[in-house]
This record gives structure tokens, sequence and C-alpha cells, in this order.
């Protein structure tokens, strides 16, 4: 199988079918549209995406969606399709997010995560994400469990001001 490079670009309106498919297939509870266009259109922040292949809606392969607060930045949403998992396509949409919050003169990233995602927290803890606190029974039941107990998420935090990758 030949390995095609990956693709990197900041996502306007006219990306918004090919967010919501991402979306749709990477999350158990995903964003609405209306919640995916805002973040599309938001002038206080940026989404990014990454694909393979053609640079068109068919090879989005994941996203992220950046917000920009008044002293730091806030990873609010990333995700890449099952079938694209395993490929460092999360890895290099967090470089993107990081020198994008950095050229903002963001302090700090922050982000929050389900407790039980394992995969995430490897990859933040990789980039050099420190926790930060937790927020008790903030998520609903993951996917699958029905009715059960809401989960926690864990708060982490990656300094930008003098801190070099």
């Amino acid at each position: 199988m030949t390995m095609v490079e990956p693709w990197l670009a900041r996502l306007d309106a006219e990306w918004l079918d090919a967010v919501e498919r991402v979306e749709r297939a990477g999350q158990a509870h995903p964003w609405s549209r209306v919640q995916l266009m805002g973040a599309l259109t938001d002038v206080q922040g940026s989404v990014w995406g990454i694909g393979e292949g053609q640079r068109a809606e068919s090879g989005l392969r994941g996203f992220a969606v950046l917000s920009r607060q008044p002293f730091d930045a806030e990873l609010q949403a990333i995700t890449v399709t099952p079938q694209a998992r395993r490929r460092g396509l999360a890895a290099r949409l967090m470089t993107a997010l990081l020198d994008e919050a950095k050229e903002w003169g963001s302090e700090r990233l922050l982000l929050e995560v389900r407790a039980s995602n394992l995969a995430a927290l490897a990859l933040y803890r990789r980039v050099g994400f420190g926790d930060d606190g937790v927020r008790r029974g903030y998520y609903p039941p993951p996917a699958g469990r029905g009715t059960g107990a809401r989960e926690d998420a864990l708060l982490l935090s990656y300094p930008l001001t003098g801190h070099s990758r």
C-alpha cells in the first residue's frame, strides 16, 4: 500500500458537509450541524482539517476546532475517522493548533477529555500536556453503556509561553 502524504488546511463554511461526515463517523456524541457551522464561521477561532489524497471534501480524514480566549486557546474538538486512526493524523493536527495558538499570543492551550479516552490521553501526554483538574460526571455515559454513570472529564493544559516543543 502506497503512503500518501497528508495535507493540512484551515477549513471554512464550504467544508461543512465533509466536517459533518467526519464528526458523525468519529464521535459517539457528535456535534450538531449548527454547532459545526458555528465553529467553521467563528472569527475567534479556527478549524483545521487533515486529509489524504486530493485536498477535497472526499479526502478529509479529521479536523480540530480551536477557540481563542482572552488569555488562552482551547481545543474544543478533535476527531479522526476510525479507518484513518493510528497514522499520526491527530498529532499533526495538534502541531498546527499549537503553532496557531502561539501565533495568537495565547499563554496556554486548554482541553478536556473523557477519562476513558486512553488513545487521546496518550497523544496529549506525548505532546506535553499536564493535568489541571477533573470535572466529575461531566460527560454522558459512553455509547453502548446505555444508562449508567456519567463520566469524568480530565482538564489538561499545555504552556505556550516560555515552552518550546
